[in-house]
Order: structure tokens, then sequence, then C-alpha cells
């Protein structure tokens, strides 16, 4: 099985951490890379993996699996890879995953829900994502999680982010949801919401 490409930003200082950002559909690797600056966090390592299947549509760009039928095409061997990606850090890194925050924006969201539950991670950034099979938790607890969706969202209706919210609910998640008033996008206020929520999960690791 082939392995993930990725862009790797290395941090200002000692790295500590490491915030893993997943891109959403028909984008790439090099979508979410402003948030390197954006967040502000200088003892963190980012990673940026790459979609592995090309999107039939959009030139250079990437999906995590195909949405355009109900089989989902490629989401059990992206899933894999995913795993397989995150677990190789830390020999890349020296970092673990019980100091990795793991975030997806869109079916980057979907991809971060799907795989987060199944590894110890310090965190999970869920940006306009939604559930697109049951989740399989499969760690002894959950990570806490900070979820965000925007109210006007013409691709992944608000219903799905109540629906991805009371999922966690049940399982008994320390979710910090939030609405704003938004399409689908990563607003300003949405990053100092995520730079706030990484350095509380910082305090408690």
């Amino acid at each position: 099985m082939t392995q993930l490409n990725s862009i790797s930003v290395p941090s200002k200082l000692e790295p500590n951490f490491l915030f893993v950002a997943l891109h959403g559909l028909g984008a790439n690797c090099n979508d979410l890379t402003p948030f390197v600056a954006e967040l502000n966090l200088p003892n963190y390592g980012f990673e940026f993996p790459d979609a592995p299947l090309p999107h039939p549509e959009v030139p250079g760009g990437k999906m995590w699996y195909d949405l355009s039928n109900q089989e989902f095409r490629g989401l059990v061997e992206s899933r894999q890879m995913l795993i397989d990606f995150l677990v190789s850090l830390e020999s890349k890194t020296g970092i673990p995953l019980s100091k990795t925050i793991l975030c997806g924006f869109s079916q980057g969201g979907a991809m971060a829900m799907d795989v987060g539950v199944t590894l110890p991670l310090a965190g999970l950034i869920i940006l306009s994502g939604y559930l697109h099979s049951p989740l399989q938790p499969s760690v002894e607890k959950l990570p806490p999680i900070l979820m965000v969706h925007g109210t006007e969202d013409p691709v992944v209706p608000i219903q799905q982010g109540r629906r991805s919210r009371d999922t966690f609910k049940k399982l008994g998640a320390n979710i910090q949801y939030e609405e704003f008033d938004m399409g689908h996008e990563i607003r300003p206020e949405i990053l100092k919401l995520m730079q706030t929520f990484v350095i509380d999960v910082i305090a408690k690791v």
C-alpha cells in the first residue's frame, strides 16, 4: 500500500506537539498550510497530508474517497492509509499520538472523526464536517473535541454538524460545539477559537 504524501512544517521552537490538518474534497495538501501562521503555535510541528485519490473534475485537486455514489469508493483504503500515516509520525518526529492534534475540514473532517476515535490523540478539531459511517471507537477515552459549523453551509448542511455533535455526546465525549452564521468556510474568529482550544489541550497533556 502506498503512503500518503505530506507537507511538513517544523516548529519554530523545540517541537513538543504536532498538528495534522486534513483538507476537504477537491483541495490538496497546500490548502490549509496558512494555519501555520494563523494559529501561531511556535512549539507545534505541522503536517498537511494529501488525500490519495485525484479529484476527477478539479485539476490538482484530491479526495479522500468518491462522493459520487453511496459506495464511497476508496474510503476503506484511505482510512487505513491515514491511520498508518498518523502512527508513523512518532518515528518521524519523535512526538507521540498523545501529543498530536488531528484537524479536518469538510471531507477531511469526516476522515478526522472516523479515524480520530481509533487512536489515542490529544484532541480533534472538526470544521464543517459530517459522519460518513457509524463511529467505531477503539480507545479507552475519546480525546477532547472542538466542532465548528456554519448555519448557512450550502455544502454540508448544519443538520450534519448537529448530528455529529449528538453522536459524540452519546459516546460521552468532551465536546465543544460552536455554530457561526456563515457558509462552508473558516473565518478568523474560528482560527482564534482553534488556537484557544489547542492551548487548553496542551495545558492538560
